[in-house]
């Protein structure tokens, strides 16, 4: 199993509202078209309404190299950086855990 933690801040409250709008496009074509895609979840932050978390576990690296190299994560990428002031990613190495085979 493979996973990502990351946290990103938007740039103000205008592109996070267009942030959100390219994450829910994005995950929707991600439901669709990736079953080695386990979970990714997109969060609001309390009190930090210019930050969101995602959450990302994939079956395995190939998975997660499947899920980087589709169209739709492709235009995702090339669309977010206009939105965000920052990313901060962790990569994740399963320990334990409920409902991930670990």
């Amino acid at each position: 199993m493979f996973g990502l933690f990351v946290r990103f801040t938007c740039k103000d409250q205008a592109s996070a509202e267009a942030y959100d709008k390219l994450v829910a496009e994005t995950i929707e074509a991600i439901k669709t078209n990736e079953p080695g895609t386990l979970v990714y979840a997109s969060h609001l932050v309390d009190g930090e309404p210019l930050q969101r978390i995602f959450y990302e576990l994939y079956e395995d690296k190939a998975a997660f190299e499947a899920h980087e190299a589709a169209s739709h994560t492709r235009r995702y990428l090339d669309q977010r950086g206009q939105y965000l002031a920052s990313t901060e990613v962790d990569r994740l190495i399963l320990q334990a855990g409920k409902g991930t085979g670990g």
